[in-house]
């Protein structure tokens, strides 16, 4: 799945030590979208590896794609949205090579001769 929007909130990372004795780290983002009712999500990268990775800064446009699971905690359930893939959206700039489509020009010229007005109204 797919979502694409600006980062507006960072949360802090959390870490620790699992009962294997392997180190690791979370962070959460709040992403929301340009609609007219604007939806936000908050997703989290897993690994630091990966956060350094994406390196998502407030403010930034991105396209996230992530996956969504759900686990069991206590008689509870608690949703996870991992991010996999992280998408700067461009500005869209003009790619080499192509040509920009010609900006339009003034008012058109007329011939000084062409002075019947035929508009109906």
């Amino acid at each position: 799945m797919e979502f694409t929007g600006k980062i507006i909130a960072i949360l802090p990372a959390r870490g620790g030590v699992s009962k294997t004795g392997n180190e690791w780290k979370v962070q959460e983002y709040v992403i929301e979208d340009h609609g007219q009712y604007p939806r936000k999500m908050c997703f989290d990268v897993f690994g630091a590896d990966k956060i350094e990775q994406f390196n998502i800064q407030m403010g930034e446009e991105l396209t996230v794609s992530f996956d969504i699971d759900a686990r069991q905690w206590q008689d509870r359930w608690f949703n996870s949205i991992r991010a996999w893939k992280v998408d700067r959206v461009s500005t869209a700039a003009p790619a080499e090579g192509t040509v920009p489509p010609p900006a339009p020009t003034a008012a058109p010229d007329f011939l000084a001769g062409d002075v019947k007005d035929d508009l109906p109204f």
